[in-house]
């Protein structure tokens, strides 16, 4: 089984390139399942149900979210209702959305449980995200046996932690929210594929997907400044691991990265196949 797990994608910029590449890609590679973190794909900060019909139409089958979850109100009836959709399983029980989701893979062969989790370190307190993935792990059902988790998180040393402490139960533990890809993947040795982050789909010409100009700004005299997404040289990053339907561990991980003329390419390909 081929999973794609793309990262943070932010604003239009972030959705354009994923709706560009993301179909040629599948069929180019033959993936089976594309899971995504999407908490910042609407004016880079928070969800919402359009932007959920954009991302699923080009081949998405699982959205994780982070801590903008709640930017939009307008998600609310989207955590409500969608079945391929999970919020950060350390929330308190009484937030909105679903803690972990079962999806089905492209073929409908197999289920896979899609998880995600904030982190402590840096980060709003919150809790236990070590603690709280244990009791997702525990509530799915037995019978599924490839199991992802995507730890949005701040610090590397906490991302690792995550990752050997859950090596060989599930398939990978892949990071988000820091928008910078790390060169640390990696397969555990019980078999559970590892990056600290996958890094950010959208706008590469920028400081983590906002205008250089604006971010300078506020940072050299101290003024608050509107940090709008910027728009040049998109990229999707993610990672795309190789795993074993039948154990439920990973045999590999690839670091991904497609850039626009990459995008263009897949585009044609995928019309002409």
């Amino acid at each position: 089984m081929l999973l794609l797990f793309i990262g943070d994608v932010v604003g239009r910029p972030g959705r354009e390139i994923v709706q560009r590449a993301l179909p040629g890609l599948i069929a180019e590679r033959g993936i089976d399942l594309v899971v995504c973190n999407a908490e910042n794909a609407a004016s880079g900060s928070g969800y919402t149900p359009k932007i959920h019909a954009e991302l699923t139409a080009a081949g998405v089958d699982a959205v994780t979210l982070g801590d903008h979850v709640y930017r939009r109100r307008e998600v609310l009836p989207l955590l409500e209702s969608a079945d391929n959709v999970v919020r950060p399983c350390n929330l308190p029980a009484e937030a909105t959305g679903r803690r972990w989701a079962t999806v089905r893979t492209k073929d409908g062969a197999h289920q896979v449980l899609v998880c995600c989790a904030l982190g402590q370190l840096f980060m709003k307190p919150i809790d236990s995200p070590f603690r709280a993935v244990d009791a997702a792990l525990s509530e799915a059902p037995a019978d599924v046996k490839v199991r992802f988790v995507d730890f949005h998180a701040e610090a590397t040393s906490e991302m690792q932690s995550m990752g050997r402490y859950l090596d060989g139960r599930v398939a990978a533990v892949l990071g988000t929210h820091t928008h910078v890809p790390t060169a640390d993947e990696c397969v555990f040795p019980e078999g559970t594929a590892f990056q600290c982050d996958v890094g950010m789909t959208g706008p590469h010409d920028s400081i983590l997907g906002r205008r250089v100009d604006r971010v300078l700004a506020a940072t050299l005299t101290g003024v608050p400044h509107s940090f709008d997404v910027a728009e040049k040289d998109l990229r999707i990053n993610g990672a795309l691991v190789t795993i074993d339907a039948e154990s439920g561990r990973a045999t590999a991980i690839e670091r991904v990265m497609v850039n626009e003329a990459e995008a263009d390419r897949l585009r044609v390909d995928k019309r002409s196949s």
